[in-house]
């Protein structure tokens, strides 16, 4: 069984247990970008939770959020922090073209 909850150590995604992730959780800051314009904000974090509910394939642990704007509630989910970084400047394009 593929562990569920991750920390960052270092920068890279850690497997650790629940009371671990727990004290790890509440004080981490999980931001890996964050952008705001017009109303609009892109937020992308580490989750620390595997939202890959498959049993084959990397762990997902990044997430970008679109938060107002016509494509608000738009998210995206990555394997690793450099997709969720790249990703984050695609969503920062789409989200806040103006007239869109």
């Amino acid at each position: 069984m593929r562990p569920s909850k991750y920390i960052l150590v270092d920068g890279e995604p850690r497997p650790a247990e629940l009371m671990e992730w727990a004290r790890w959780f509440e004080t981490a800051d999980r931001t890996v970008a964050r952008t705001e314009r017009d109303g609009i904000t892109v937020s992308t974090v580490f989750l620390g939770v595997d939202h890959n509910f498959s049993p084959a394939g990397p762990p997902v642990l990044w997430e970008t959020m679109v938060v107002g704007g016509p494509l608000d509630g738009e998210e995206q989910r990555y394997r690793s922090a450099e997709a969720a970084k790249r990703g984050h400047e695609q969503m920062v394009k789409l989200a806040m073209v103006p007239g869109l």
